[in-house]
């Protein structure tokens, strides 16, 4: 099973320069919870900006770069889709956790995504795809509110795949 993690901005902006934009404890607790004990699939700039190996995860890196390595237990470097199917057929859910690219090469195999909507826009240069609401069902929605360690109002929004 294969699912996308994601915080975006209004504007479906994820970053810029290879950061974050915004700061967003509560999300990153979020996103630890969801992701340890799982493997978790990016794409070689992501796990870079990573700045190190995060713990009781299995890190799968998709790169074209047939020269990058990692010598690491917990790091297994893919080149193609077809090293990818193992992680999208296995029954375990395997979180998709960016970057831009990734999410759109991965996003036809995803049946579900866990999303934070930020109720703001940003300037950026890496987007999230647009969500299809006639592909993807909204199964819950929970607030989270600005406060003295969040800098911004956020949704977590949780979508289905529509079964066809």
């Amino acid at each position: 099973m294969l699912s996308i993690i994601v915080a975006k901005a209004k504007n479906n902006i994820i970053g810029k320069n290879n950061k974050l934009l915004w700061h967003l404890p509560d999300d990153l607790k979020r996103f630890k919870e969801l992701t340890i004990g799982h493997n978790i699939i990016m794409g070689r700039k992501t796990f870079e900006s990573l700045g190190g190996i995060l713990p009781n995860r299995k890190h799968i890196v998709f790169t074209q770069n047939p020269d990058f390595k990692i010598n690491d237990e917990n790091v297994q470097v893919v080149h193609s889709m077809l090293e990818i199917q193992e992680y999208i057929e296995n029954n375990e859910e395997n979180f998709v956790i960016g970057g831009a690219m990734i999410y759109n090469l991965l996003m036809p195999y995803v049946t579900k995504m866990y999303v934070t909507e930020i109720e703001k826009d940003f300037q950026g240069d890496a987007f999230f795809p647009r969500i299809d609401t006639r592909v993807w069902k909204e199964v819950s929605r929970e607030k989270g509110m600005k406060d003295e360690n969040n800098d911004f109002d956020y949704d977590y929004v949780v979508y289905e795949r529509i079964k066809k």
